[in-house]
């Protein structure tokens, strides 16, 4: 891949494969490679409804995790 893909679904599905298929240690490492600022991308993807899960190494939709009664 050249460049990190615009579409925010796109580019969600190809930073959660990079990280979880070990070809970057973390999202710092992938965003230097593509020459991106890790805190724009954040910043991107929480106005499309995505939160960065440090532990997780993932981003994920917003509110995921939390325990909602059932």
């Amino acid at each position: 891949m050249d460049y990190l893909p615009h579409d925010p679904a796109i580019l969600v599905s190809s930073i959660n494969m990079f990280l979880r298929d070990e070809e970057f240690d973390t999202l710092s490492q992938l965003c230097a490679c593509y020459d991106r600022d890790p805190e724009e991308v954040k910043a991107f993807l929480q106005e499309h409804g995505f939160v960065y899960d440090e532990t997780q190494r993932q981003f994920r939709p917003i509110g995921y995790d939390k325990n909602e009664d059932l």
